[in-house]
């Protein structure tokens, strides 16, 4: 693949919105995806090119043992995911308390936020049984269809 165009690629993804993007050519599959990390601000592409088959999961700069500790931990955290696109909201009004807090038990069909999708409020209910182990979206901020919301440790 020409060097040209990944650097292309890492110049689409470092100046627009869009958090990955990946291309594959011959069976050279290249993944160009920002760094988003919750207390760092440091937002610049990275380069992954493997040619691994596509269901692997590349893990850059982790050991055999780190990535089976990693995938363990995710098998018993349950994402809960945004059906619309809209505005998030932990509480049903400004003064009121949030829905869940990091640490509730939550139950199947417990109310965890509202999203705000045309003037309209569509409560967003929990599909497990679990606690809350952290909330992915800040209060008031907009939500893209599929966006997980929350990480809740399945019990």
């Amino acid at each position: 693949m020409d060097l040209n165009l990944i650097k292309k690629l890492v110049k689409i993804v470092d100046t627009s919105e869009i958090t990955d993007l990946e291309v594959e050519e011959n069976g050279l599959r290249i993944k160009v995806a920002k760094k988003i990390r919750a207390f760092k601000t440091d937002n610049q592409p990275q380069v992954l090119i493997s040619q691994a088959p596509a269901n692997e999961v590349a893990a850059p700069g982790f050991t055999p043992e780190e990535k089976t500790h990693a995938a363990e931990t995710a098998s018993n955290l349950h994402e809960i995911k945004s059906p619309i696109v809209g505005t998030f909201y932990r509480a049903p009004a400004p003064d009121a308390d949030p829905y869940v807090q990091v640490g509730d038990s939550v139950s199947t069909g417990s109310v965890l936020c509202i999203i705000e999708a045309m003037k309209l409020m569509n409560e967003i209910e929990s599909d497990a049984n679990g606690k809350i182990v952290k909330i992915l979206v800040e209060n008031g901020k907009p939500v893209e269809y599929n966006q997980p919301l929350f990480l809740i440790q399945k019990s």
